[in-house]
């Protein structure tokens, strides 16, 4: 081992030959060059690499951006097509086939005027059985009246101011219509025991009957109430709502006559009604 001493003498000769050589000793601080500090991130003069992608995206979008025409266009198309189509479609329901043609021109022109709903189809038969449906109606003036022939107080009196109405109208106005005998009780009216009823009044009365169901069709239609009280077995009374009902040669409701009026009073009601439908149809 070498003594301290020559240990010392070859420390000091590396120091010398490290100064000479301008390295600093190696107990001094080692002095770093300072570099500026840039934030990655966006930089005011967008020269940032992350800035590229919103500045390309920024030109895309105004690249794309479009003039208000190329939407304004394409909507006033659509629309006018869906105008073209509602109007086809209406055209389509009001056009006439060629075989109903005749038939159309000869309903008066005050059909096609807009009434409240009431009345509507309905298939009933008659006192011989036969199938009556709204489509043997048209073309007559028809005074309609529902009731039962088992009715005891104001049935019966209806039924006889139908009668003397229609005798009225032929005879003080030369008018005949069609008087209508619509029963609410068809479990026990049927055509037989119609037609035996309303011949004690004016064998022109046409009665009409069907099924239960068929009948409470037609009164809902007609905005007439029935329903049986005091049932036992087949005793029991009918309520209901004792309207007569003037229809036109279109089956459009043009009165609704109570029981109040009298047969006179009914007579002159109904001629002055025909009177201006038929100064109507004349204009």
């Amino acid at each position: 081992m070498l003594p301290a001493r020559f240990l010392k003498l070859s420390l000091l000769r590396r120091l010398g030959a490290a100064r000479a050589a301008g390295v600093p000793p190696p107990w001094q601080t080692r002095q770093f060059p300072v570099r500026g500090f840039q934030s990655r991130g966006y930089s005011a003069g967008g020269s940032s690499k992350y800035d590229r992608p919103m500045r390309q995206f920024a030109e895309e979008n105004e690249s794309n951006s479009r003039p208000l025409i190329y939407y304004i266009v394409p909507s006033a198309i659509l629309a006018f097509a869906g105008l073209a189509t509602y109007v086809h479609y209406n055209d389509e329901k009001r056009a006439v086939p060629l075989g109903k043609q005749a038939q159309q021109n000869s309903i008066p022109k005050r059909c096609t005027t807009n009434r409240p709903a009431i009345g509507g189809p309905f298939k009933l038969y008659d006192t011989e059985n036969n199938v009556v449906t709204e489509s043997k109606l048209r073309g007559n003036w028809t005074l309609m009246y529902f009731g039962y022939t088992s009715s005891p107080d104001v049935g019966p009196k209806e039924v006889e101011k139908i009668a003397d109405v229609v005798k009225l109208l032929e005879s003080k106005y030369d008018i005949k219509i069609k008087p209508l005998f619509v029963t609410l009780d068809p479990q026990r009216d049927s055509p037989a025991q119609l037609k035996a009823y309303l011949s004690e009044f004016d064998p022109r009365i046409t009665g009409l009957t069907g099924s239960v169901d068929a009948i409470r069709q037609m009164a809902q239609e007609y905005r007439i109430f029935f329903k049986k009280v005091g049932e036992v077995g087949q005793d029991y009374i009918v309520e209901s709502s004792h309207n007569m009902y003037l229809l036109d040669p279109c089956l459009e409701t043009v009165r609704c006559f109570g029981a109040e009026y009298k047969a006179s009073d009914l007579a002159e009601a109904i001629t002055t009604e025909i009177q201006k439908a038929s100064n109507s149809a004349a204009k």
